[in-house]
């Protein structure tokens, strides 16, 4: 059995500003509208489908996700954009091989991490 990723969920309580979050700050591109509960856009590759808790879906759902990591080449201009668009910085680490990541605050208690690529 072969298995590949087709969606990562994201279950927020405004699905447009959460979409804009990732469009803004990490340069995600829209796919279209879920009708009647929010929106698909792709983000390097991976689709984010991000809507509102599905009433149809009766299993317990939860806001959010942990985290989605993403690696960029410029690590102090990525860290200096999302600044300037008022994005909270949790916590920045320096890692094996001298690599540095941060986690940052996303929508609905989700957080992304920005990993430097080395």
């Amino acid at each position: 059995m072969t298995l590949t990723i087709q969606h990562v969920h994201l279950k927020t309580r405004d699905p447009k500003a959460t979409m804009q979050f990732y469009i803004d700050n990490f340069g995600a591109t829209p796919l279209g509208e879920i009708p009647g509960r929010g929106y698909r856009v792709n983000l390097g590759g991976l689709q984010l489908n991000i809507t509102t808790l599905i009433d149809a879906q009766k299993h317990e759902q939860h806001l959010g996700i942990e985290h989605i990591a993403v690696e960029t080449d410029d690590y102090a201009g990525t860290l200096a954009a999302l600044k300037r668009n008022g994005v909270r910085i949790l916590e920045e680490l320096d890692v094996a091989g001298g690599r540095r990541v941060c986690f940052l605050e996303a929508p609905e208690g989700a957080q992304m991490e920005v990993i430097e690529k080395v």
